[in-house]
């Protein structure tokens, strides 16, 4: 790849983008154009349209987007299919129309259906009822990824999918509501240790089993995928089954999480399961060997990334 790109971030203030802003500043010769929302507002077309008039980027990185965990995608449903709606198709139509030549469009595991063979592989998608709590978000996910795609076989665009399992590190959520669920865990356990509490509460049944990612490692695999060339992406890929999964490989259950969580922060109350509280969908592991076949592992144990997101949940919030 040209090492001499013109690379627009979007959404270089949330945990991913911010990530991939330190994975890119790591390389030489790239030149990266950010945007808060103050400056640009993605669900505006007339401003996106104007950006990329302006400043025609060779690359795009494709991580705003409204997120948030399953309290929040099932009380905020219209805004979370809306605004990412919008969001996607202002930024993917607009890079065509200015030329870009490349972009990545980060999604999400929930696009799988709730009841997926696990792990779920790529060629699930479609297959399944999701998941009621966050479809609609999922829907606006599977949406992006079609753009790319139909822009790929209209246009001849090289326009690429990641789908990452759930993500956590440096610059995460810690809403006590809306958060993902290892953020909340991390924050609630913080406090029940600060307040000499006997107990923690967790939501659910503590049954369900999920997989998470070290943020830092999704930052190295998208840029690793943006960087293949094309004929290395199409040799792993389909044209209208071209998203790639992101995971480590491995997941345990909520219960499990909550207990590493405590062990991290150093809280020895017990742990108690509030079942009135949804669960979700009972098990998310991505299959990752379509990436794997690409050469790319990630490098950050739950423990180890546990410790760094602690670290910076202490020296942040």
């Amino acid at each position: 790849m040209d090492m001499h790109q013109k690379i627009y971030v979007a959404g270089h203030r949330g945990m991913v983008g911010a990530a991939i802003c330190r994975a890119l500043g790591r390389r030489d010769g790239h030149r990266l154009i950010t945007k808060s929302r103050a400056e640009l507002d993605l669900t505006d077309q007339a401003q996106v349209r104007a950006f990329f008039q302006a400043e025609r980027p060779d690359q795009v990185y494709l991580a705003a987007a409204k997120v948030g965990g399953i309290h929040a995608n099932d009380t905020y449903p219209a805004e979370f299919i809306y605004d990412n709606l919008l969001i996607e198709a202002n930024v993917i139509h607009q890079a065509f129309s200015a030329g870009v030549r490349r972009l990545l469009f980060l999604g999400s595991s929930c696009i799988y259906p709730r009841l997926a063979s696990q792990p779920m592989s790529e060629e699930a998608l479609l297959t399944g009822l999701l998941e009621s709590t966050n479809e609609p978000y999922a829907i606006a996910k599977i949406a992006g990824i079609k753009l790319c795609e139909s822009y790929n076989r209209q246009y001849g665009t090289d326009y690429r999918s990641v789908m990452p399992t759930n993500l956590y590190g440096p610059g995460d959520n810690y809403h006590p509501e809306n958060s993902h669920v290892l953020p909340a865990l991390l924050r609630r356990t913080h406090e029940a240790k600060v307040n000499a509490s006997p107990e923690l509460v967790i939501w659910g049944t503590g049954t369900p089993r999920r997989e998470f990612l070290y943020v830092d490692d999704m930052a190295a695999a998208s840029v690793h995928v943006m960087e293949l060339d094309h004929a290395t992406y199409a040799a792993y890929t389909k044209p209208m089954s071209s998203h790639i999964n992101v995971g480590c490989g491995e997941d345990l259950s909520i219960g499990e999480l909550a207990a590493l969580v405590c062990e991290t922060v150093g809280y020895t109350g017990r742990i108690v399961y509030d079942t009135s509280k949804p669960d979700g969908t009972p098990r998310k592991l991505m299959n990752s060997e379509r990436l794997r076949g690409l050469g790319w592992r990630p490098r950050v144990s739950l423990k180890e990334g546990l410790a760094l997101a602690y670290q910076d949940f202490i020296a942040n919030y």
